[in-house]
């Protein structure tokens, strides 16, 4: 069985319970320390309110409220967008944010972009495409480039940026909101 091409969906009514699945399972769009804490919070919010929780996930004015930090800070909410990976179903997500005429973001932003697949959807090249497929979007938002942070550790997603033109610009201090510690800092020319 061949698998189909992964596709990017913006999320939507008939995609939810592919998504709220991959939640149920234990899977969060959340890589930082507060993943659990943001799966838990999207189960609820959806139970409760799932069309803003799809509204606030398509927000290129930022205009769904304040977001919360890992460590329970909240901030304005920046420009954006989430779109799913989709092949042969719901396989991760990727989400993009930026602030109108700059390509600078705020200090507690660390990065652009931010992507997960699914656990047991790694391995496939969805994320290597996903980045791929959305680098015409960012390019739309008037960015020069896009800046993209990993851990250390994570070779995965490095192989996932380089694939995709990035280049490492250095190292970082993630903000104390994130809990300090190291970060690596990408950039890809749009």
């Amino acid at each position: 069985m061949t698998e189909t091409p992964l596709t990017l969906v913006t999320p939507a009514r008939d995609h939810l319970p592919a998504f709220v699945a991959a939640l149920e399972r234990g899977w969060s769009p959340d890589t930082t320390a507060g993943g659990e804490v943001t799966r838990q919070a999207l189960l609820t919010r959806i139970a409760e309110e799932a069309d803003a929780v799809l509204a606030g996930m398509d927000d290129p004015k930022g205009r769904a409220g304040d977001v919360r930090l890992p460590d329970g800070s909240m901030v304005p909410r920046l420009p954006g967008f989430t779109r799913w990976l989709w092949a042969d179903g719901f396989c991760g997500s990727i989400n993009f944010r930026w602030q109108a005429g700059t390509e600078a973001l705020p200090p507690h932003c660390l990065g652009h972009v931010g992507y997960s697949v699914l656990p047991w959807e790694r391995g496939k090249g969805h994320a290597t495409a996903a980045l791929g497929l959305l680098l015409p979007l960012a390019h739309g938002s008037g960015l020069r480039w896009i800046d993209l942070e990993t851990d250390p550790a994570n070779v995965a997603s490095h192989r996932v940026i380089v694939a995709n033109g990035g280049r490492l610009t250095g190292p970082i201090t993630r903000p104390a909101a994130y809990g300090g510690g190291e970060g690596l800092m990408w950039r890809i020319a749009l």
